[in-house]
């Protein structure tokens, strides 16, 4: 099978000469020989990976949101087929339709029985359109509320993985309830009576993350974003300026250092050099044992004590703004 043509950043352009540069090179020492040109390859390769790591090692606010969007970025089906065993979907709100914005089931999680659920936004043209780009509209909020009310009925821990740009801003959403739909799921988040986690694996857009990312623990990837709305948006609301997206960015403190700073989320999940898109399995397996070291920590505590904790956690956010 032909390797997917990578995707280069606007940063990236020195790695992706010299990237270009090796495959033009291969070409030529299959032509001459086997092993002609090795060498030279060699050390362009260690060039490029040492150029790669400088680049990831000093990302700004706004190129840290690129690499968040990054379409070969993994998503959540990923993370469930290497994280999830023996995963059963469960679809619809009960009510309207299936959202397929929001994916979730029962599956295992290295053994334990969970309920695991995120946002999909799709790899191709296709799924894009089938899964609304990872923005749900009123039914996978509820679906999800369903899902977490199944959770503290058998008991199951909740695995929640983030990555929207926000929830769908359509008139249809909004006309079948929108804000009181994630305002319904985020209250169900705060008051589980299971361990729950979240981890931003991508964007974490608006109301349509938090109402995912409303558990005991919040983890986010080393070059993921959460914030209350786009760099975009907000550039048009405080200057009515698109294009000074990044000056937002820069302002709003979306990066995972920030966050950790401000207490909003509790653990920064490292990346391969290049990010999670350059080495999918790897950072998915960091996502996993991050997962599995909190769940542990949570094991020893009861309802009264998880949704204690999760209320003081959200509190604590809430009064360190008002200081």
């Amino acid at each position: 099978m032909t390797a997917p043509t990578r995707h280069y950043l606007d940063f990236e352009r020195p790695i992706a000469e010299l990237e270009a540069k090796i495959d033009e090179l291969s070409k030529l020492s299959e032509a001459a020989g086997a092993g002609a040109m090795d060498g030279e390859m060699e050390t362009m390769r260690l060039r490029a990976g040492q150029l790669r790591r400088e680049a990831y090692a000093n990302l700004d606010a706004w190129q840290k949101t690129q690499v968040a969007r990054h379409p070969q970025r993994p998503h959540f089906v990923d993370y469930l087929g290497r994280l999830i065993d023996e995963f059963v979907e469960l679809r619809g709100d009960r009510k309207f339709a299936d959202d397929q914005a929001i994916v979730g089931g029962l599956g295992r999680f290295r053994g334990q029985a969970v309920v695991v659920m995120g946002h999909e936004k799709g790899a191709d043209t296709t799924s894009r359109l089938r899964h609304n780009f990872g923005m749900a509209r009123p039914e996978g909020y509820r679906k999800a509320v369903r899902l977490m009310d199944m959770a503290e009925q058998f008991n199951l821990p909740v695995l929640t993985f983030v990555d929207t740009a926000g929830a769908y801003p359509g008139v249809g959403a909004e006309e079948r309830g929108q804000s009181e739909a994630i305002a319904r799921s985020t209250e169900r988040g705060l008051t589980l009576g299971v361990p729950s986690i979240a981890t931003v694996t991508g964007e974490g857009g608006s109301g349509g993350a938090i109402a995912l990312a409303a558990a005991n623990r919040v983890l986010i990837l080393e070059h993921s974003i959460y914030s209350v709305i786009s760099p975009e948006g907000c550039a048009s609301i405080l200057w009515r300026d698109g294009a000074r997206a990044k000056d937002a960015a820069e302002a709003m403190k979306i990066t995972a250092e920030d966050l950790i700073a401000l207490k909003i989320v509790d653990r920064i999940v490292p990346e391969p050099a290049g990010g999670a898109h350059s080495d999918p399995g790897a950072a998915i397996k960091a996502v996993g044992d991050a997962i599995e070291d909190e769940l542990h920590k949570l094991s020893n505590l009861g309802p009264d004590e998880l949704r204690k904790q999760r209320a003081d956690r959200f509190y604590a956010i809430g009064r360190a703004g008002l200081a």
